[in-house]
């Protein structure tokens, strides 16, 4: 079931072109489908993600190295080869994979090389992990139709989810347990308003 609390419309600038079912639909047994992919710290890529309508559930975690069950301190030496992503589950009756993917380039920069502002690394770079050659065909269409909204080359990369691994409990809903976080005003609360 869909929940309505009021993080689902911290956007609403962006609902415009979403689908939108009844609330008798909504309160019926939805199917659920997940997307997995990383746009600079996780933190972040989750505050963005919570607030759109069909979201069920969004945990940040690592993806794409080669450490089994990596912690936060290893990945973040950059030694792991993991990204900090996020796992999004999502009702695909009022979101779609695209337009999941089609929001991915407005919630960074995608052009920056192993980097998002002031986090620079291999662990946070941009990258989308397909479950399926459908969703790698869906998101290389949506990229080429990004690109020109943009001035430099998009650096995503897309390659298939081998496994995700869920990140430590402090980081579960950051944004939204830490509201007085110096990170949170400086950089997510910004970008929130920036995207309404």
């Amino acid at each position: 079931m869909i929940s309505l609390s009021s993080r689902h419309f911290l956007l609403p600038a962006l609902l415009v072109g979403f689908s939108f079912v009844s609330f008798a639909q909504m309160t019926e047994e939805s199917k659920s489908e997940r997307a997995v992919l990383g746009g600079g710290c996780f933190w972040c890529v989750e505050a963005v993600y919570q607030g759109l309508p069909g979201i069920k559930a969004v945990v940040s975690g690592y993806a794409g190295g080669k450490m089994p069950n990596p912690t936060y301190d290893a990945v973040t030496s950059g030694n792991t080869g993991h990204a900090e992503v996020v796992e999004i589950e999502y009702d695909p009756a009022v979101i779609t994979y695209r337009e999941i993917v089609d929001f991915f380039w407005k919630a960074h920069d995608p052009t920056t090389l192993n980097r998002q502002g002031a986090d620079v690394g291999t662990q946070y770079r941009s990258v989308i992990f397909t479950n399926n050659e459908a969703e790698r065909e869906i998101a290389e269409a949506s990229k080429t139709a990004a690109q020109p909204s943009f001035k430099s080359p998009i650096v995503t990369e897309i390659g298939p989810l081998d496994r995700f691994y869920l990140a430590e409990g402090y980081h579960q809903d950051f944004y939204e347990r830490n509201p007085g976080h110096p990170y949170n005003r400086a950089v997510i609360r910004p970008k929130l308003e920036k995207l309404r």
